[in-house]
């Protein structure tokens, strides 16, 4: 990605003091990124938007530029006649991002005539303005003479509200020949801390020792904290608590109820009295969120659930226990309690359509994809592990795809919409837990009508009985048929097989009604002339192609009394 560096601007109404380094990469989608440091003043130019989008500068003036929204209050203000954009105060960027490790301030800005939406982001860049403070100006030990050399204290970290580099990186000791300094990375945590005595205390010798912790965060120069530390050296204690085992290591089922006795620690101590008196603690270092978990009983040592487990948001727990006795310079002793969550059966399988053909053509072949299924578990292991079905009695099926816990919903099976024109189908999803969890959705299938269905008559062949001398134009009889497509394919429009032939040369005086299948006769029958006679009827559909089909029908034309009798005389020879 190109990056361009800026020249620092004079803002409208204030003088530019110091000189910020603004860097800008173009987004193919009309958006912009700056960077600015935290605490410049007000006014200083972050860019030109306009500029930087390649907009026309002729046109700017009747082309207004403007924000029209931000995830902070405003922050920056933009010139609607330059696109350029300002400072409106300063930004304190702890203030604004907490202590994320990327501060970004996202606006929305419009030019008008005509509208042209952009979006701008803004990386405000931490400065090392803040120096590392300890929670404690001055801190007192109570060490007893009897210590022996590696003996370990661990001290509470200091805190920098400023991130990254700029947050705390070392620590340093005063010098003292009876101590020296450890510091444990914790991660996320920090660094912390820890006194460790490297040389015999002798009380007679030397009741105190007066240190000074300092606290540097990683700027250049860097910024510092410091933290007074009186060791008062007392007589005796000479035994720190034992812990009865070398680990703790415990399996707990998540859900598990309030109030669940997780282990309990014990650990002894040699000495008698308060001094052999063992209370138990968490360490300082512990995680405020294990801390609303877990509790532990001072005197058993007994560890309680006191807040939800949840296997899908932490597998497993590193507790750190202290034991420490009750001598006036008590020992102390840690120790990690390990804590794994046993995954329970608690979340059932969640099913989703993403993508779906709510109608699919009856002549679709077997393995036609309908939809794509997804399947997902938050469980783990065989609770996870979800086992997808569809209807049994329904043509279709869910076959694998390459992609994991994605299914293809196919046809298996040829479809007839005249048989079954929709289905609904049941998407089952179980897990392989014990008991079992399941989750079902259904979808609706249409499947809509191709044109694979002739025209059918109601009767095969047709006889009609027609009484002669009949009147011309008049309806004599109807021929029906019916098609078991839908829509235009079922729409049915009838006409007369013309041939020409001889058989078939009644048929030009008849004529039929397309729509409704109404047959007439264009001139009255004479049973004296034709006493039978047939012809074809074709019914045909309006799908695309068309389908037909044929019919015979057979007409008798019956006598009535329209002739008087004729004498014939006998001629004589």
């Amino acid at each position: 990605m190109e990056q361009r560096r800026f020249k620092p601007r004079r803002a409208r109404g204030y003088l530019v003091g110091c000189v910020v380094a603004v860097f800008l990469w173009s987004v193919a989608s009309a958006q912009s990124r700056y960077s600015i440091s935290e605490e410049v003043n007000e006014g200083i130019v972050v860019g030109n938007i306009a500029k930087d989008l390649g907009l026309d500068k002729s046109k700017l003036k009747e082309r207004k530029y403007r924000i029209v929204s931000s995830n902070v209050d405003p922050l920056f203000h933009v010139n609607q006649n330059d696109g350029v954009l300002y400072v409106s105060r300063k930004i304190d960027r702890e203030e604004v991002c907490a202590q994320s490790s990327t501060c970004l301030i996202n606006l929305k800005t419009v030019l008008e005539n005509p509208l042209e939406v952009h979006y701008v982001e803004v990386e405000v860049l931490d400065i090392n303005d803040h120096s590392p403070t300890f929670p404690e100006k001055d801190k007192t030990l109570e060490i007893s003479e009897s210590v022996l050399p590696g003996a370990r204290f661990q001290l509470k970290p200091s805190r920098d509200r400023d991130s990254g580099h700029y947050s705390v990186q070392q620590y340093k000791l005063s010098h003292n020949d009876h101590f020296r300094l450890e510091v444990k990375d914790k991660g996320d945590d920090g660094k912390i801390p820890i006194l460790v005595v490297q040389k015999s205390l002798d009380r007679e010798t030397a009741g105190s020792h007066s240190l000074v912790l300092t606290a540097l965060d990683g700027g250049k120069p860097p910024k510092s904290g410091t933290m007074n530390i009186l060791v008062n050296v007392l007589d005796i204690n000479d035994n720190a608590p034992v812990f009865t085992k070398d680990v703790y290591s415990v399996m707990l089922d998540e859900n598990a109820p309030v109030g669940t006795t997780v282990v309990q620690v014990n650990a002894t101590d040699l000495d008698e009295g308060p001094n052999g008196d063992v209370i138990y603690s968490f360490s300082n270092s512990m995680n405020q969120n294990i801390l609303n978990i877990f509790d532990i009983n001072s005197l058993t040592g007994e560890i309680t659930v006191t807040g939800v487990i949840d296997y899908e948001e932490k597998e497993r727990y590193e507790i750190e226990i202290e034991a420490s006795d009750r001598g006036l310079a008590p020992l102390t002793t840690e120790k990690s309690v390990i804590i794994k969550i046993v995954d329970v059966n608690d979340n059932a399988p969640e099913i989703e359509v993403t993508s779906f053909s709510s109608s699919i053509p009856e002549d679709s072949r077997p393995g036609t994809t309908v939809a794509l299924i997804s399947v997902n578990d938050l469980d783990s292991g065989l609770n996870g592990k979800v086992i997808c079905a569809v209807n049994e009695d329904a043509p279709f099926t869910l076959s694998p795809t390459l992609k994991d816990k994605m299914y293809s919903l196919v046809t298996r099976s040829p479809l007839d919409r005249e048989k079954q024109p929709q289905y609904e189908l049941t998407i089952t999803a179980k897990d392989a837990g014990q008991p079992p969890l399941l989750s079902e959705k259904t979808i609706s299938v249409v499947v809509s009508d191709v044109n694979d269905n002739s025209p059918e008559f109601s009767l095969s062949p047709y006889t009609f009985y027609v009484t002669e001398a009949n009147d011309p134009g008049v309806s004599l009889f109807s021929v029906k048929a019916f098609d078991r497509d839908e829509n235009n394919n079922a729409i049915i429009s009838y006409h007369i097989m013309r041939d020409g032939s001889d058989d078939n040369k009644v048929s030009t005086f008849l004529n039929i009604n397309s729509e409704t299948g109404d047959i007439l006769a264009l001139k009255s029958f004479d049973f004296e002339t034709l006493k039978t006679f047939k012809f074809q009827v074709v019914a045909t559909d309006s799908g695309t192609p068309s389908l037909s089909n044929n019919v015979t029908v057979n007409v008798f034309i019956l006598d009535q009394n329209d002739n008087a009798p004729v004498i014939l005389y006998p001629v004589s020879s």
